[in-house]
C-alpha cells in the first residue's frame, strides 16, 4: 500500500549537478521496473553561492550557516530572501544584506498591521469587496485581486522569485506606500460612512496579504492572523484566495496617475536637493478632461503626499514661461506637462555645478573600467566573480549618469 500511496510523485526537487547521475536513473529504472515515470515535474533549484558566487566551502571560510541567518534575522526573512533570489537558470548569491532586507519587508508588514489595529480596521463579517463605492478602495481591491493571481500562477509554475517580487511590490509599493498613505485623511475624517468603508476594505486587504504572503513568510502571517482577529482556523489550513469579478480599471486608471503624479514629484525633488521639509509649487499644462477632474478630486493627496504648497493643474500659458525663465524641472505625466519652479528654492547655477561634477566623476570611473575589462589579461587572469563585478558596477554608474543627465535637463530656463 505504501508503494501506491507514494509513486508515482508529483514533484522531484533536485540540483542540476545531479541529473545524469540520478534522475534520469530514477527515470530509466521507474520506466523499466513499474512501467511509470517516478514523478511528473522536476524542479531543478539553483546552487547557493557567497555574495561573489564562489562555491561555499570550509577551506574558503566562505560558508554562511542558516542557522546563524535564521537567529539573527528570523526564519521568514532567510526563506523570503532564497525564494526572491530563486531565478531559473541562475545560482544563488546569499549575501547577509539581503537576508536583512528582507528582514525590514517583514518588518513593514508588522508596522502596517499594527497601523491597520490602531485605526480600527478590523475584519467584517460579509464583508463584499464588490460592494465597496471609494474609489480608493475600489482601487486596492483590483490590485489585491491582480497580485494574487499572479503570486498564485508563479507558485504553481515554480516561479518562486516571480511570486516573491509580485508580493513585495504589492505589500511595500501599492498598500503600505500608497494605500495606507491615502487612507489616512479618511481616518481623520467626519464622513462615518466613507469611514467605516474603508477600515473593512483595509482589513479585508491585510487579510489577504497575510495569505499571499503565507507561503513565502508562513510564520509572522500565522502570527499576524492569529492576533489580527478572532479566527476560526489557522491561515495554513485555509484555501487560496479566489478573487474573481474585482478588476476595475476605472479606478485603477485613476489612482495610477496619482501615484505617478506623486512618485513624478518625489522624484524631482530627490534628484534636485530640495529640502524635504520645503514646500514648492507644481503647475500643470495640457492635462486632458479626465485627469484634469482626477486632480481637482485628488489635489489635497498630491498636496499631501508630494509636500507641495499648491498644485495649479490649469496655470496659465504665461504661468509656465515665467517660471520656466526663471529656473524650473519640468516632467511629464501621459499627456500633461508638470512644472515645478525652483528660483528661491535651490541655487540654481550650484545644482548645475553639482550635477556637472557627479556626471564628470562617473565618467572618469566607468573609463576605469573599460581600460581593465579592455585589457585581455586582466579578463583571463581575474576570477570571473571578480569581472562580472565590475561589470555590474559599470551598469550601476551608467545608470546613475543617466539619472543625473535626466536631472540637468529638468533644469530648464536661466
Amino acid at each position: 500500500p505504501e508503494l501506491g500511496r507514494y509513486y508515482p510523485g508529483d514533484v522531484l526537487v533536485t540540483g542540476f549537478d545531479i541529473i545524469f547521475f540520478w534522475v534520469a536513473r530514477m527515470m530509466m529504472m521507474g520506466i523499466h521496473f513499474m512501467g511509470d515515470v517516478p514523478f511528473k515535474d522536476i524542479y531543478i533549484h539553483a546552487l547557493v553561492r557567497d555574495e561573489k558566487g564562489q562555491k561555499m566551502s570550509k577551506s574558503k571560510g566562505n560558508i554562511i550557516d542558516p542557522l546563524d541567518l535564521i537567529e539573527k534575522y528570523g526564519c521568514d526573512a532567510l526563506r523570503f530572501t532564497l525564494a526572491a533570489l530563486a531565478a531559473q537558470g541562475r545560482d544563488v548569491k546569499l549575501a547577509e544584506s539581503r537576508v536583512e532586507g528582507y528582514r525590514n519587508f517583514a518588518t513593514k508588514l508588522w508596522n502596517a498591521a499594527r497601523f491597520c489595529q490602531m485605526n480600527e480596521c478590523n475584519p467584517v463579517a460579509g464583508f463584499d469587496p464588490k460592494g465597496v463605492k471609494e474609489t480608493v478602495n475600489r482601487w486596492i481591491v483590483a490590485k489585491t485581486a491582480e497580485v494574487a493571481d499572479k503570486v498564485g500562477n508563479a507558485i504553481e509554475n515554480y516561479r518562486y522569485d516571480a511570486a516573491a517580487l509580485g508580493a513585495y511590490q504589492f505589500v511595500w509599493g501599492s498598500f503600505c506606500d500608497w494605500y495606507l498613505e491615502f487612507a489616512k485623511p479618511i481616518f481623520t475624517g467626519t464622513d462615518d460612512g466613507t469611514k467605516a468603508e474603508t477600515r473593512a476594505t483595509a482589513a479585508w486587504v491585510l487579510d489577504q496579504t497575510l495569505h499571499i504572503l503565507h507561503p513565502l513568510m508562513p510564520f509572522i502571517t500565522e502570527e499576524l492572523w492569529q492576533q489580527t482577529a478572532d479566527r476560526s482556523e489557522a491561515l495554513m489550513l485555509r484555501p487560496w484566495p479566489k478573487l474573481e469579478g474585482l478588476h476595475d480599471a476605472a479606478a485603477e486608471d485613476e489612482m495610477d496617475w496619482v501615484v505617478r503624479v506623486v512618485s513624478a514629484v518625489r522624484a524631482v525633488r530627490s534628484e534636485m536637493n530640495v529640502p524635504p521639509a520645503t514646500q514648492v509649487d507644481l503647475l500643470g499644462s495640457g492635462l486632458a478632461a479626465r485627469t484634469l477632474d482626477w486632480a481637482k478630486t485628488h489635489g489635497d493627496l498630491i498636496l499631501r503626499l508630494g509636500r507641495l504648497a499648491a498644485f495649479d493643474a490649469q496655470a496659465s500659458s504665461q504661468r509656465v514661461a515665467q517660471a520656466s525663465s526663471h529656473g524650473a524641472a519640468q516632467m511629464v505625466v501621459d499627456e500633461a506637462t508638470l512644472v515645478m519652479p525652483l528660483a528661491g528654492v535651490i541655487d540654481l547655477d550650484k545644482e548645475r555645478a553639482r550635477l556637472d561634477k557627479e556626471i564628470a566623476r562617473l565618467d572618469g570611473e566607468i573609463a576605469k573600467v573599460d581600460k581593465k575589462l579592455g585589457n585581455a589579461d586582466f579578463v583571463a587572469k581575474a576570477r570571473p566573480e571578480v569581472v562580472e563585478e565590475q561589470h555590474e558596477r559599470r551598469a550601476e554608474w551608467s545608470a546613475s549618469i543617466a539619472k543625473l543627465k535626466e536631472a540637468l535637463e529638468r533644469l530648464s530656463g536661466a
